[in-house]
């Protein structure tokens, strides 16, 4: 495109300037400066070597071949006229040229700088993503409510759903009964153990008092006899109402745990957010019966994004965890998000079909995510997308330092 425009536009400048145009001369003088800028600005990038072995051929572009575009697009000049109409041709002439660099020409330097990055440093497409948490239903039942639509955020404990289920709260009912029920039984054996402690105590004391009469002959030795056998009778009575009391705790103690069980369930019947984050997916709508474990809906975790990128193992064998990233992403071109890498895939995988590497040669890649830096989610989490697809940029040699077009630029 460049040399097309050059060889197309150069040849009229060249017969007007060997005519002697004064038009062609004093728009070239008036021009010069804006030329000599824009040239200097292009010759002043780094030759950069792209990722992966393979090289740019360095791009200069020179005044001549902005003259020449320049004057692809105003045409021939003018003929010979007044110094103010020249002026205003020469105004003219700039816009025009500003308008051109905006569309066109500024979209394909963006490229050229932006298609080669220096050594240490490597790039590559990548996709925007966060952590989802299925909120599913671990009881069957019908949902009573949703209290959530997609795109909301929620919050860690938030309410986002209930279910309803009148048999297991029959049972709940059930368990209260049966614990009462143990509890009368309980108060029962306490009253039988207070009573057979007093007939045992009056039994033993009706023995004490028998024996000296029967050494003294003042009562039969049945008769005593009698009076111990009662008092063993009494004993025995009190431990049965003993084992009666124990028995009473334990059916308590059982009817508390299945109420506990069941409370447990008509608590797990109300659906709430483990996380803070948006609803991304709603499945299921108030009215349906869902089965156990069917997933209801789907969070994303706003406070864990990262972006997953694919790099040969001569980049990705040289990154450790925690060393600095960046990510530019398609629909916000103008700013440089900071980020971390927080994986390396341990094992080589073949390239998937829908991501782009430096080489198509190269076969097996590594799995790397760059994690978002949690203060930019806390500040602009609302405005995260999942899906959104941009550049990551990692240094392959912490030496390095960040170009100043990849300097963290933010809102």
């Amino acid at each position: 495109m460049p040399m097309f425009l050059f060889l197309h536009g150069y040849p009229s400048f060249w017969y007007k300037w060997k005519k002697g145009s004064t038009s062609a001369q004093a728009e070239l003088v008036k021009l010069a400066p804006r030329i000599k800028h824009m040239d200097a600005y292009i010759n002043s990038g780094v030759q950069h070597k792209e990722v992966g072995k393979k090289t740019i051929t360095p791009v200069r572009l020179t005044a001549a071949g902005f003259i020449a575009i320049a004057f692809l697009t105003f045409g021939t000049f003018p003929n010979p006229v007044s110094s103010d109409v020249l002026l205003a041709s020469t105004a003219h002439a700039e816009s025009k040229l500003d308008a051109l660099i905006d569309p066109k020409l500024k979209a394909w330097l963006d490229r050229l700088r932006q298609g080669a990055m220096p050594e240490g440093i490597a790039k590559t497409n990548g996709r925007i993503e966060a952590t989802q948490i299925d909120v599913s239903a671990k009881y069957a039942g019908r949902l009573a409510s949703v209290n959530v639509n997609e795109g909301d955020e929620v919050t860690a404990g938030q309410e986002i759903a209930r279910i309803s289920s009148p048999e297991t709260e029959a049972q709940l009912r059930g368990a209260q009964a049966q614990e009462l029920t143990a509890k009368q039984t309980l108060a029962e054996a306490e009253a039988l153990i207070a009573e057979r402690k007093s007939d045992l105590e009056f039994a033993n004391n009706d023995v004490e008092r028998g024996k000296p009469l029967v050494e003294k002959g003042y009562m039969t030795k049945q008769v005593f006899d009698q009076r111990v056998t009662k008092a063993e009778v009494a004993e025995a009575a009190l431990h049965a109402a003993e084992a009666q009391d124990e028995a009473a705790q334990s059916q308590i103690k059982n009817a508390q745990a299945e109420i506990e069980r069941i409370e447990a369930i008509l608590v797990d019947l109300t659906l709430v957010s483990p996380r803070s984050g948006r609803v991304q997916y709603l499945i299921h709508r108030a009215g349906e019966v869902v089965d156990a474990g069917t997933r209801i809906l789907t969070i994303l975790d706003l406070n864990d994004v990262y972006m997953t990128i694919y790099l040969p193992a001569a980049q990705a064998g040289k990154l450790a965890i925690g060393d600095e990233a960046r990510m530019i992403l398609d629909p916000f071109p103008q700013y440089v998000v900071p980020a971390t890498v927080s994986f390396v895939a341990t094992d080589a995988q073949f390239t998937p079909k829908s991501v782009e590497t430096a080489e198509e040669r190269e076969k097996l890649i590594f799995r790397v995510k760059l994690q978002v830096d949690p203060k930019v989610l806390g500040k602009y989490h609302t405005e995260v997308k999942t899906g959104v697809r941009g550049m990551g940029f990692v240094r392959t040699d912490t030496a390095v330092s960040w170009p100043e077009d990849l300097a963290v630029k933010l809102p």
